[in-house]
């Protein structure tokens, strides 16, 4: 990586599109010398870590209106523009109101210094972002531009090839949608997101889980969905394990059944401070355990 005598990486050109048509041309003209950038601090991570080499041409997408929405639909889905900082996700009102774990996921990721300047799209780009988790539980909905047409794709489906395949890095990617969260009649909803890291939001988490559902009058589970990932896991649902406790009972019969079901389900990945077991282990006792714990504060409400 060429870089300058303070250690800086040299950059020969920073383009500040006005609109997502403009960034596209300049991204087609410049093909893999040019890189989108946000916030940059991801990026710049990458580049002092060595993963990636500094690009020839950065192109500045702050002066794209279109990506900076953070907004409520007709539907009552919500729109997160790509731009939106962490910092501005964390503090809306009507987030932390209608899907908090968005709020909470957000508040767990890096300083607040980092989070003023980082945004939801650099954390998806990264692939095995914080947010994931919380946005994969919200069923969010990804919104491409290729330079003529706006795609929406599933988080879930992106992230099955996002890590193998870098195709989907010539788009640009506009914004989140979250379609409008539904509770079973006569249930009661429950949320839950859970970093666990060696240092809290300073460091790559160990585990991060996020859990939603609800338990219905009869003391059943419905509409689970649970999500883990953590350190460089890419983020994923656990159908699977979601299956064991949907319409069952709420207890431990279920709860030792979604144990298993994570441990044979969830596949991260391990490194020097924590084994790919380690790691399987902590997620399925933080859902076992939050599980619980809602069971019985549900169970107390009524």
């Amino acid at each position: 990586m060429a870089a300058n005598l303070q250690g800086n990486p040299i950059i020969s050109s920073v383009w500040h599109p006005k609109d997502a048509e403009e960034a596209r041309r300049i991204k087609l003209q410049w093909g893999e010398q040019a890189v989108f950038t946000a916030g940059g601090t991801l990026l710049r991570t990458q580049w002092e870590s060595g993963i990636a080499d500094a690009p020839a041409h950065l192109i500045d997408l702050n002066s794209v209106d279109e990506m900076h929405e953070l907004t409520e639909g007709q539907s009552g889905e919500w729109l997160i523009g790509a731009m939106t900082t962490l910092s501005k996700c964390r503090r809306h009102v009507m987030l932390q109101s209608k899907l908090p774990l968005i709020a909470e996921a957000m508040r767990s990721i890096a300083a607040p210094s980092i989070r003023n300047l980082a945004t939801i799209g650099g954390n998806i780009a990264s692939v095995v972002g914080d947010s994931l988790p919380a946005l994969l539980v919200y069923d969010a909905i990804l919104h491409w531009y290729d330079g003529q047409t706006t795609a929406r794709q599933p988080l879930y489906e992106w992230l099955e090839t996002a890590a193998l395949h870098s195709g989907w890095k010539d788009r640009l990617l506009l914004r989140v949608e979250l379609p409008k969260m539904s509770v079973a009649p006569e249930s009661k909803p429950f949320a839950v997101y859970q970093k666990i890291g060696r240092r809290e939001a300073f460091t790559p988490s160990v585990v991060t889980i996020a859990l939603t559902g609800s338990l219905n009058a009869d003391g059943r589970w419905k509409d689970i969905r649970i999500a883990a990932g953590g350190g460089q896991t890419v983020p994923r649902r656990l159908e699977a394990a979601e299956a064991e406790l949907n319409d069952k009972a709420a207890d431990a019969h279920s709860l030792s059944a979604v144990y298993n079901g994570i441990l044979a389900a969830f596949e991260p990945k391990g490194d020097a401070f924590a084994s790919a077991d380690y790691r399987r282990k902590t997620a399925a006792n933080i859902v076992v355990s939050e599980l619980w714990s809602a069971a019985k504060r549900l169970a107390d409400e009524r």
